[in-house]
């Protein structure tokens, strides 16, 4: 008799990295975990290293994969949403820390913004607040103080992603630098409208097209990963960002189901369907998925 295929899901959260192999009734046949240092080198900064999040990533991966006895069918990734890496193309080398989302070293610069009167433009087409929690300031405030990083991402030197994107930069061996929906929802840049990068809100940021992922679906072929990796190449065939995969794990797939999580913090969901709701109560509006085509 054949094995049952197994499905190996990596979760990058801002505290811990876990990897959970499950098999094909949904029971999680191991889990492996490991703590993520928090770095704060200034009151209201917070980073990651990223060589720690993609050696904890690797650790927890074989950890768990040592547990298969079929074949692994698929990874699946999710992670801390928001967060912001910017990496060299050409070596894979990261060009500073990770920053993260609860980082407030932009303030300032989100200040300056809301000052020239972006705000509605940003509300409208990302369904966001102008604020730090987003990627788009935490890319220019790199842009702005990493000597030299400006000219080189407007040459296509530079390559910025989310968490997911960094880890599938490093899974395929750099083949792939892409995202999904739900991450790309959260960086303050994507039209949820459109399903595009807003030209205008990288013009109005200075942030370069050229450092930008492609943006793909929730369920979709992500490449494989070397083989180091696990042993032998395995597909990627879906990323979502931690909350919106909360959504998804737990059935949230009809307009007005709600759900809440709560870790390292407490997050309340609600699918309003196939279109844009915008709120009038500084609420977000923000992708929870796209699957088969379809969005919600």
């Amino acid at each position: 008799m054949s094995r049952p295929a197994l499905v190996l899901a990596i979760d990058q959260g801002t505290t811990s990295t876990r990897a959970i192999l499950f098999d094909a009734s949904g029971r999680a046949r191991r889990t492996a975990q490991i703590e993520l240092t928090q770095l704060y080198p200034r009151p209201g900064w917070v980073e990651h290293d990223p060589e720690e999040i993609w050696q904890s990533v690797v650790s927890t991966c074989r950890e768990a994969a040592a547990a298969a006895d079929g074949l692994i069918a698929a990874i699946g990734i999710t992670n801390q949403r928001e967060t912001t890496l910017l990496w060299e193309r050409a070596t894979g080398r990261p060009v500073h820390n990770a920053i993260v989302w609860q980082d407030r070293r932009s303030a300032a610069l989100c200040e300056r913004w809301r000052g020239a009167g972006l705000a509605d433009t940003v509300a409208q087409r990302t369904g966001l607040v102008i604020d730090p929690y987003f990627s788009a300031s935490k890319i220019r405030w790199l842009l702005d103080t990493v000597p030299g990083l400006a000219e080189r991402a407007r040459a296509g030197e530079i390559a910025f992603g989310t968490v997911d994107s960094f880890l599938l930069w490093r899974l395929t061996g750099g083949l792939l630098h892409a995202t999904d929906v739900t991450n790309a929802s959260r960086t303050m840049l994507f039209d949820i409208g459109r399903l595009k990068w807003d030209s205008g809100l990288l013009d109005a940021f200075g942030i370069p097209r050229a450092i930008l992922p492609e943006v793909m679906d929730t369920a979709a072929d992500y490449g494989m990963t070397t083989s180091e990796m696990l042993g032998a190449p395995v597909p990627i065939a879906g990323i979502a960002g931690d909350q919106q995969a909360a959504l998804i794990g737990q059935a949230c797939f009809q307009p007005g189901m709600v759900k809440s999580t709560y870790g390292t913090g407490a997050f309340a969901l609600l699918n309003v369907g196939s279109e844009p709701v915008a709120s009038r109560h500084r609420l977000l509006t923000t992708i929870a998925y796209r699957l088969g085509g379809e969005t919600a």
